[in-house]
């Protein structure tokens, strides 16, 4: 471990220095890239300097007593000893933690999509829960949302809703949601009060940059047309939706939430490009034969991942086996204990891969 320190406090001092030189600044990109670097860095050692610190006062310690002598400071070094050896273990996971592989995409800015599944009516109203839940969750962490496209339903509902999220470390907090959560209610239109089971699936895709999505303008059909669905003024009396197709792949992205055709066309290039790189990304994984694949962290739609029972006020997310009662107000955008859980299971899985 000590090693390890070592070599990063070299790669420190290396980035420094490249961040000090004047091409670097005329560079965003690497800037961006090299402070993302530094900040990892900066994080280790900090927990690396106290490590050492302690492993020096155990050795202090242990020296002194080897030495033999005053009394008093015998009783010193041990309680010096006794207070390492309970840091130590700690800082060493601590260190463990933070040595894992780092996904490069925790950082970006994401593209979350949500779609009604079973359950008609119903299963629309829960999206559009799930739509204001993590609508308040991204307030609550001082992101910006914006709706990409979405087919509302009369009811204040939708069948269907994509949106950006912007901010720092978006993916790293919401990648765990992809699946499909399903809820246990009893619907407003039902009279029998009879409790009915509705789902709804989410993708969390992480942001492309446009320089890793490369599109050909040859390989994109692009249709224009009125918007449907309830509209504001000129929405829907103007040519301003746009369909893009993505011939190789298939792949149909829509956008008509805005009076602009630029505007959606510019949203609907954003969102093909995250579907595009999510593609290029899991195909890589693909070919990765020897790579475990996590269950917390698979990001597998089909997989119904949590339940939100209305009736015992509870949720649960089933890769975890976490239930809490505080169904309201998760609904309401406080994610930040499931996320927490999420995140460690997720890491002791790493730990667990790194170990083996």
């Amino acid at each position: 471990m000590l090693d390890k320190i070592r070599q990063f406090r070299e790669e420190l001092e290396e980035i420094d220095a490249r961040l000090s030189l004047p091409d670097t600044s005329r560079n965003p990109g690497l800037l961006a890239d090299l402070g993302r670097k530094r900040m990892k860095l900066q994080k280790i050692l900090n927990v690396g300097d106290r490590y050492e610190e302690f492993l020096c006062q155990k050795n202090e310690g242990e020296q002194i007593i080897r030495d033999g002598g005053d009394a008093d400071l015998s009783g010193l070094a041990r309680a010096d000893i006794k207070e390492a050896e309970v840091e130590i273990p700690s800082l060493e996971n601590e260190l463990r933690l933070l040595l894992l592989p780092e996904d490069e995409r925790d950082h970006r800015s994401a593209i979350v999509e949500i779609r009604a599944g079973t359950g008609g009516d119903e299963a629309s109203l829960f999206a559009g829960d799930l739509f204001r839940m993590y609508s308040r969750y991204a307030e609550g962490k001082g992101w910006k949302t914006e709706t990409m496209d979405s087919s509302p339903t009369g009811l204040g509902g939708f069948k269907e809703i994509v949106f950006g999220v912007t901010g720092t470390d978006v993916f790293r907090l919401l990648k765990f949601e992809s699946g499909v959560h399903r809820v246990q209610r009893v619907p407003a239109t039902e009279s029998s009060g009879r409790i009915h089971t509705s789902a709804a699936t989410v993708a969390i895709l992480p942001e492309a940059e446009a320089v890793e999505v490369e599109l050909d303008p040859s390989e994109l059909r692009i249709d224009v047309c009125r918007a449907s669905g309830p509209g504001g003024q000129s929405v829907n009396t103007t040519d301003s939706a746009v369909r893009i197709t993505h011939l190789p792949s298939g792949i149909v992205v829509r956008c008509q939430d805005e009076k602009s055709q630029h505007k959606n066309r510019a949203k609907a290039l954003r969102v093909l490009r995250s579907r595009l790189y999510e593609l290029k990304v899991a195909e890589e994984h693909a070919k990765m034969a020897e790579e475990r694949r996590s269950q917390v962290g698979s990001g597998d739609r089909s997989a119904k991942i949590r339940t939100y029972n209305f009736p015992q006020g509870r949720v649960t997310d089933h890769r975890i086996k976490l239930t809490l009662h505080k169904l309201v107000t998760i609904l309401d955008g406080d994610l930040d204990e499931l996320i927490e859980a999420l995140t460690l299971a997720h890491q002791e899985e790493l730990l667990q891969a790194a170990g083996s």
